[in-house]
């Protein structure tokens, strides 16, 4: 059996390595579930034009992920597992919603330090929201800028409609990019129906207007 004497030590070394990686998966699922908070909350301050708080929610959100970077530095296929990379597409969610709702430069993965599967997949997130802005100024009769944010979604698709490769590596991208498709479609219906309307409307007060004259 001195074959097997050296068994102990390395069964003790592949224990503590064990330990710790458990240790850093319950602490990485407990940073993602914040970090998602926090993203959800700029995003919501971002929709209410509430900018600084917005800043100040990606900022938190920023902090952990730098911390799961380099607390799974050591276990990277922790770092690549589900939990973590939804957590930073939902950051390059937030983070692209940002910049666009408040008229500033689309946002590089490179300077985000995300992944670009995670960084495609908040591309197409960020396209739902961006309907969401729409539909709520159209109620504002603010059609000009409804139609940027279409355009906006339209430029979205028409990245992701490019990228075709396999789900293991785009991360299930295909299904996201069918959804922007239908998202893009119907807020186009909608923008065009209202526009519709802002023509019906104005046409019926030139009428009457004409109509006072006349009388």
């Amino acid at each position: 059996m001195s074959e097997l004497k050296s068994l102990g030590g390395i069964g003790e070394r592949i224990l503590a390595y064990l330990d710790g990686k458990n240790a850093a998966r319950d602490l990485a699922l407990q940073r993602t579930r914040t970090m998602i908070r926090h993203c959800a909350t700029a995003i919501r301050a971002a929709h209410r034009d509430e900018r600084d708080l917005a800043q100040e929610h990606l900022q938190q959100a920023r902090e952990i992920k730098e911390a799961l970077r380099d607390e799974l530095g050591p276990y990277p296929d922790l770092y690549y597992a589900g939990y973590t990379q939804d957590a930073l597409k939902e950051y390059a969610e937030a983070s692209i919603v940002y910049a666009l709702l408040s008229g500033e430069a689309l946002p590089d993965p490179d300077d985000l330090e995300v992944e670009y599967a995670a960084y495609l997949g908040g591309l197409g997130e960020a396209a739902g929201e961006l309907r969401r802005r729409t539909l709520d100024i159209l109620r504002h009769d603010r059609s000009a800028e409804a139609e940027q944010l279409l355009e906006m979604m339209d430029e979205i698709y028409g990245l992701l409609v490019t990228v075709d490769f396999p789900d293991a590596i785009t991360g299930k991208l295909r299904r996201l990019t069918d959804v922007v498709r239908g998202i893009v479609e119907r807020t186009r219906g909608d923008l065009t129906t209202s526009l519709q309307q802002d023509e019906l409307k104005s046409a019926l007060q030139s009428m009457e207007r004409r109509l006072d004259r006349e009388s």
